[in-house]
């Protein structure tokens, strides 16, 4: 009878330790609901809520509604696994938490497994632990968009052991396996590209590659380069088709800036924050906007120690890549090597260094990068255990221990909405984000100065970016406050005219004020650049057949129509022009009566009243409600 033996030599007592660890210390996220963006993507997102709408979808940009084409976001497998999740499960958040689990321990294990086949036992096993329950993981795997990440890390994992597995020839079959696997990780997440890239750095790990070596290695492993390539021109093809860019057209949040000054400066900072979240992750965050690591103008302490930190990484790679292969000796320091270069190969695609992506930090997105911090660190207790056996190996079980219950008590932290939104502003009110929330808080308690205040300093501290503004500006619409709407609203069109929402929020606030002309103007510009919302068209319509311009605005309604109906005060006076026009005044007085019963501001009443009274000569509404007494109001 076989039994299990020690984890440092056995892989099946290593598997069976770092699949329970991954697992039980995120048994508490299970009760965990919807959170932050889980409520765009899953919640509210009524198009992966059933069979019938599930495969458009796919077809549209991962975020919905507003932004999806700004953000750049485009994760059809992620899309198409969460909707199917959502349907069979009836929307229960268990089920999906439940799935970001069992997700994150067959990554462990696949991690296990991929660091058994380059490094020794005993720093296969101990990576692989570390990688389990580090508390960086935790916004992935505890919150339910995480699942993203999950999946495509293991894709990749998934594709590295097979590439290794399938010997020094890569075949056709072996070759296939990769690109689809790729497709998945591709299609889940888009640093997932970098995995032709880990696929050199793993053969370079394990046998030299010089350049006389080169053509030797391209005919033994040009099938599975081919295979990847055709793949990510695919997929990259696809995401051109659905979101009209490859890279993401938004700055991260407060960035702006690095669009015009030097990012040596910003990224120094951020380098800190990497090292300083693998190696003492007690302070972790779901937001690192500026207010939490600024946006820098020049040197300073922090981010000269930045890129002191990532000289000195990189100069101990370099030394440690010349090491025997791993293939040779696993227990080489090429391993440390190894691991530093995963790192930055995997975080490259959101480091903000040859691009700009949607943010400066997300611990979330450090989930396949921390796998090359993982594979260097098991090294590196293995190291140490040679000279100080029971330092290493007790200095991992207290990191164990204490990375253990540092997940734990992060989990919820994700419990909700209001869970989430709260401990960032305990934690870090000095965040831009933070500000914005306070400010969306105080406003809909109806403190509104103070609403105001709240987002000045977030404005102060994020800059005008577009994302900023404009969901600030919905907020003060939705609590009837226009005129600052509209003020933050021409600032974000100044900034960037290039974008269709800005445009159509300020066409709804002209139309809910009456204003006919400017409200077409602004439906034109929103619609000249997105011509994908009804909202807009019925809005122009209701503001052509107020000009009586009805053959104009028939073309418009026609194209609302087309995409869908919007149930608004302004759509039901299109009915109304067009009816009076046409000498059907009982019709058009019936439409009128219907507007004002979908008329729910102020403003929108006032507006509607003076048109009831001045273009169809009826009574005011307001003047006879004012004029009954009150005993029969």
């Amino acid at each position: 009878m076989n039994r299990f033996g020690s984890p440092l030599h056995d892989v099946r007592t290593a598997a069976l330790l770092v699949g329970v660890l991954a697992g039980a210390i995120y048994l508490n996220a299970l009760g965990n609901g919807f959170a932050y963006d889980d409520i765009h993507i899953v919640q509210d997102n009524t198009r992966i809520h059933s069979w019938e709408t599930l495969p458009e979808a796919l077809v549209v940009p991962y975020w919905p509604g507003d932004y999806g084409h700004e953000l750049g976001l485009w994760r059809p497998v992620a899309t198409a696994v969460l909707g199917v999740q959502h349907i069979l499960g009836g929307g229960a958040p268990f089920v999906f938490h439940a799935v970001n689990v069992l997700a994150h321990v067959g990554t462990s294990l696949l991690v296990l497994v991929l660091f058994r086949l380059l490094l020794s036992a005993p720093a296969a096993f101990a990576g692989a632990l570390l990688f389990a329950v580090h508390p960086i993981h935790a916004e992935a795997v505890a919150n339910i968009v995480g699942f993203s990440e999950l999946v495509s890390a293991a894709a990749i994992v998934g594709a590295l052991i097979v590439h290794i597995r399938g010997g020094p020839v890569t075949s056709w079959s072996t070759a296939l396996v990769m690109g689809l696997l790729y497709a998945i990780g591709f299609g889940s997440k888009e640093s997932a590209v970098t995995l032709p890239g880990l696929v050199l750095l793993v053969d370079a790990a394990r046998s030299r590659l010089g350049v006389s070596e080169l053509p030797r290695y391209l005919a033994d492993r040009w099938r599975a380069y081919l295979v990847l390539f055709v793949v990510s021109m695919a997929l990259l093809w696809a995401r051109f088709q659905v979101l009209g860019s490859i890279a993401s057209p938004f700055a991260p949040l407060g960035g702006d800036l690095l669009n015009e000054i030097p990012r040596i400066w910003t990224l120094g900072e951020v380098w800190v924050h990497y090292v300083r979240l693998w190696a003492f992750p007690l302070d972790l965050s779901s937001d690192y906007s500026p207010g939490v690591i600024p946006i820098s103008f020049g040197w300073r302490v922090d981010n000269a120690l930045g890129v002191g930190l990532a000289l000195l990484f990189l100069t101990l790679a370099l030394i440690a890549w010349r090491r025997p292969d791993l293939a040779k000796g696993r227990n080489s320091g090429k391993a440390a090597a190894f691991g530093g270069v995963w790192f930055l190969i995997a975080i490259s695609p959101i480091s903000n260094t040859v691009f700009l992506s949607g943010v400066l930090l997300a611990e979330r997105t450090l989930y396949l990068p921390s796998v090359g911090l993982a594979a260097a660190t098991g090294w590196l207790v293995v190291r140490l255990a040679q000279d100080r056996k029971r330092v290493a190996w007790v200095g991992l079980a207290i990191a164990v221990l204490a990375s253990s219950v540092r997940t734990w008590a992060r989990n919820p932290s994700w419990y909700d909405n209001a869970t989430m939104l709260t401990t960032l502003i305990d934690d870090y009110p000095q965040s831009g984000r933070s500000q914005w929330v306070l400010g969306d808080v105080l406003v809909i308690r109806g403190r509104v100065s103070e609403g105001l205040r709240s987002y000045r300093a977030a404005i102060d501290l994020l800059g005008t970016h577009y994302q900023l503004l404009t969901e600030i500006s919905k907020r003060l619409m939705g609590e009837e406050h226009y005129r600052a709407a509209e003020v933050l609203l021409r600032f974000a069109i100044h900034d960037s005219p290039q974008y269709p929402l800005a445009h159509g929020l300020v066409a709804l606030i002209r139309a809910e004020h009456g204003d006919a002309e400017g409200t077409e103007a602004y439906a034109r510009a929103s619609l000249e650049r997105e011509d994908v919302d009804p909202t807009r068209h019925h809005l122009l319509a209701w503001a052509l057949a107020s000009q009586e311009r009805f053959e104009e605005a028939a073309d418009a309604r026609a194209r609302g129509l087309e995409q869908g109906r919007a149930v608004f005060w302004q759509q039901y006076m299109y009915e109304a022009y067009t009816r009076r026009a046409e000498g059907d005044s009982v019709g058009a007085y019936a439409a009128v009566d219907t507007a004002w019963s979908r008329v729910f501001t102020d403003i929108g009443r006032e507006a509607l009243d003076s048109v009831r009274v001045t273009e169809f000569g009826l009574e005011s509404w307001i003047e006879s409600v004012a004029e009954q007494p009150a005993r029969e109001r």
